[in-house]
């Protein structure tokens, strides 16, 4: 079952209490602490563009990479009323493929890298990004933790009804391979007042700050900064959301 489809139309509503601007507030005190001029960003996974739009009327030159042709779809049309032109590109970032090397940036956010369930393909994706960076470029990234995969949402079902989508949301937690299975089920409203359901699989792999940091090293990275929840702390065993800032 492919992701990220029917539930692209309804993200952004589902998704309106995370604080984008103060994501981006954060990124751009990660940089500054950094002292890297960044002009230029990748962006992997980038979803409906809640990032990839503010940064860009931060004069940042951005590029988006997803999987989604909806989420894609969803990202050109806010752009398109903000005025605002995106380089968007549909691709599996497992297989990305950009043209444009000596970046000051690539970023990867709201969790995209727990999608990638396989080792391999995820020190893939790390040598791509350190390839396409520029001597001192910056390679920031976040995950959920295991923590948060494994203990918050592991086994757990979610739901909310709302005017125009009710959601309902289960989570399985297998900890033989350390994965969550999450079935959602959709219910949005149509023209005429009807409710028409959709349903989507979406499968993440709760990793380890070690096993991140273990990859990243085999991938060439060796000045990481590890940080928790927004802070500049190290991650707390209840971190959920665990930030990797990585200098080449």
């Amino acid at each position: 079952m492919e992701q990220y489809t029917e539930f692209a139309f309804v993200y952004d509503e589902l998704m309106d209490e995370v604080d984008y601007d103060g994501w981006v507030k954060y990124l751009e005190v990660i940089i500054d602490k950094e002292d890297v001029k960044v002009k230029n960003i990748l962006e992997l996974a980038c979803g409906t563009g809640n990032l990839t739009i503010p940064l860009a009327k931060k004069d940042y030159d951005i590029a988006g990479i997803d999987i989604s042709y909806e989420m894609l779809g969803v990202a050109r049309e806010k752009a398109e009323k903000e005025g605002i032109e995106l380089v968007l590109l549909e691709q599996d970032i497992t297989e990305l493929d950009f043209e444009i090397d000596n970046l000051d940036c690539v970023l990867c956010a709201c969790d995209g890298f727990n999608y990638i369930i396989d080792d391999e393909d995820l020190e893939g994706v790390f040598k791509k990004a350190y390839k396409l960076l520029k001597d001192d470029g910056l390679f920031i990234f976040d995950i959920s933790s295991y923590y948060k995969l494994s203990q918050v949402l592991g086994n757990n079902m979610y739901g909310e009804n709302r005017e125009d989508v009710t959601y309902m949301w289960q989570n399985f937690f297998y900890e033989e391979d350390n994965t969550l299975d999450m079935d959602l089920a959709f219910f949005i409203k149509d023209e005429e007042g009807k409710f028409d359901k959709f349903e989507e699989e979406h499968r993440q792999r709760a990793y380890t700050k070690e096993e991140i940091v273990g990859i990243l090293n085999e991938s060439g990275f060796g000045n990481i900064k590890v940080y928790g929840d927004f802070t500049f702390e190290e991650p707390k065993s209840t971190s959920q959301r665990i930030f990797f800032v990585c200098k080449k």
